[in-house]
């Protein structure tokens, strides 16, 4: 009988975190988008409560989002690294480098906006209906300090996301090849 390579489990630990991830860089999407139409709201639109309500639950989500990738990553490291060490080298380092300011930024965007929102409105936040606590004061003369934090952040995220991208070409490649063959048998064009 010859060994046979054990097939990874469904349930693997690195399987749960690109799933955060990928849930994550669509909910990031959603409130790169979200932001940029609320920047051009001019005067009442209809729609302009819902949609901020709707940009601060999706903030909120990737807050816990966060929360749980990390725990996951930590998991992953784990099981990676008690195994090996990694080889010190210099693309260890920038990749190393470039993923913890993206972690950085992934905070400081939301938690700049939930800051923000404090700091015009006390009880300004929910999770899609479920009220958030407020964890900063309402403070007027801190609103443009925080709108300026949030829109330098978010700003900072975007351009690392696209050096993300740049970096992690082949695999945005495969993916890319990945979703059009589901898209070609789902008969979508």
């Amino acid at each position: 009988m010859s060994a046979a390579t054990p097939k990874p489990r469904l349930n693997s630990v690195f399987k749960q975190l690109m799933s955060v991830h990928w849930w994550m860089a669509m909910f990031y999407a959603i409130l790169f988008v979200s932001g940029k139409i609320m920047g051009e709201l001019q005067g009442k639109v209809s729609f302009r409560e819902l949609l901020y309500d709707a940009h601060k639950s999706f903030g909120v989500l990737v807050l816990l989002l966060l929360g749980w990738r990390g725990y996951l990553l930590v998991r992953v490291w784990g099981r990676k690294y008690s195994k090996h060490l990694p080889k010190l080298t210099q693309s260890w380092y920038l990749t190393t480098a470039l993923h913890s300011v993206l972690y950085l930024m992934m905070f400081a965007v939301p938690l700049s906006g939930y800051w923000l929102s404090n700091a015009y409105h006390a009880h300004n936040i929910s999770l899609f209906g479920l009220p958030m606590p407020d964890i900063f004061p309402v403070d007027g003369e801190a609103v443009s300090s925080a709108a300026a934090a949030h829109s330098r952040t978010s700003k900072v995220l975007a351009i690392l996301i696209v050096i993300h991208f740049i970096v992690q070409h082949k695999v945005v490649k495969a993916n890319w090849r990945r979703f059009s063959g589901w898209a070609t048998k789902l008969g979508v064009k």
